[in-house]
């Protein structure tokens, strides 16, 4: 495989997700104050209800949705005109991203099962895009673009895994007459697309109603979001088109507002005396080596089992340490794992303490895909990962 050469589309989206920082920023304030005399004025705001719902559900539910249908708009021009276009191309991410997804969940369950905490396999599966890519973005030109390619790839197509999760294995009573009309309104979306009939105005108050209905219908909320952008007008591709529009207008207010309101709103976590004894139990032992080991592990290993077979080639500008690299820095979970565990677990306790094993998982192996891809980037001397041999 050649080396590729990136979309200005792609490198749009690269650099609009490099919010990492400020999610970082976000979270060190959102832990100061709840640990200092304001905890519980602070615990209380989030916990306001407004119209039916906590401000915490507001932006769990309803902003999240947002950044899910952002997600779905980039996956779905990735697929069609985009980085993934092209098939061979794609099944390295797509493989990658399965073990990536496969491998933690296996260690969490192996450690998890028959506990309370077996409900939380999930977690450890996730990939947090602004992390891992402002990570990325500090190794600055000695990046290459089948690099920036790769963790992207893996990441959106994650996020994609991490809805389909939720859909079946988080979702508990189901209120059938809901679905019915999130149905009806996808078919009118499909109408109106096919008949080329691009009035955003449609699409902002059917996308309200679907979201409404799924809201109620037992199924999270935030799946509202992937289909809607599964059905907004996309033509050939081309920039006037009603789904390159939005996502150009709405990528920057996802990652720059909606990403660090999220942090704000769940990681006010307690350090209550004795905390670090829950980093033992076997949700936390799970999670941290889902994370930290089963990440980068299944992105190696399912990569390398994809090139073996033929059904993708690594790219030229590319080497397997690299990958691995990669498989580290796809072991920041974060958001997506905080999102997770609020759907996995009702204890208050249970979800601090996951939470805190989340940050310091997602913390270390942000650290060593950071130290791993600086030297390897830096040193092109050979090594035993690169001398494995790849069948043509």
């Amino acid at each position: 495989m050649l080396e590729r050469k990136l979309t200005k589309a792609f490198n749009e989206f690269f650099e609009g997700e490099k919010g990492g920082i400020l999610l970082i920023v976000c979270t060190l304030i959102s832990l100061l104050i709840a640990n200092s005399s304001f905890s519980e004025s602070y615990s209380s705001f989030w916990h306001h209800y407004v119209g039916g719902l906590s401000i915490e559900h507001w932006v769990n539910d309803g902003l999240m949705a947002i950044f899910f249908f952002v997600i779905g708009l980039e996956l779905k021009r990735e697929v069609l005109v985009g980085e993934l276009s092209d098939t061979k191309s794609a099944m390295l991410p797509v493989f990658a991203a399965l073990g990536g997804m496969l491998i933690p969940a296996a260690i969490y369950i192996f450690l998890n099962y028959g506990t309370v905490t077996q409900s939380g396999f999930g977690i450890p599966m996730a990939t947090d895009i602004a992390f891992a890519v402002s990570i990325l973005s500090l190794l600055g030109n000695r990046v290459s673009p089948s690099l920036k390619i790769l963790l992207m790839a893996i990441a959106v197509i994650d996020d994609l895994g991490a809805i389909l999760i939720i859909a079946i294995f988080y979702t508990t009573a189901l209120s059938l007459i809901n679905l019915l009309f999130v149905l009806i309104i996808l078919g009118i979306f499909f109408f109106l697309t096919r008949f080329k009939i691009n009035y955003l105005i449609i699409y902002i108050i059917g996308g309200i109603a679907m979201w409404y209905f799924m809201l109620q219908s037992g199924v999270h909320s935030t799946l509202a979001g992937i289909l809607l952008a599964f059905v907004i007008p996309f033509g050939n591709g081309e920039k006037e088109s009603l789904a390159i529009r939005i996502e150009h207008w709405l990528h920057r207010p996802v990652s720059l507002v909606i990403l660090p309101i999220f942090a704000l709103a769940n990681t006010a976590i307690v350090f209550s005396e004795g905390w670090d004894t829950g980093l033992t139990t076997h949700g936390s032992i799970g999670i941290l080596a889902g994370l930290i080991i089963g990440k980068p592990l299944g992105v190696f290993l399912f990569s390398f089992i994809a090139v073996s077979i033929g059904v993708t080639t690594l790219p030229s500008d590319l080497k397997w340490k690299h990958v691995l690299g990669v498989g580290s820095l796809a072991g920041i979970g974060f958001t997506m794992s905080i999102f997770i565990t609020l759907l996995a677990y009702q204890d208050v306790a249970l979800i601090t303490e996951t939470k805190i094993a989340v940050l310091l998982a997602s913390l270390t192996s942000g650290i060593l895909g950071y130290v791993w891809l600086r030297y390897t980037l830096k040193n092109n001397n050979n090594s035993a990962i690169e001398k494995l041999e790849i069948p043509d």
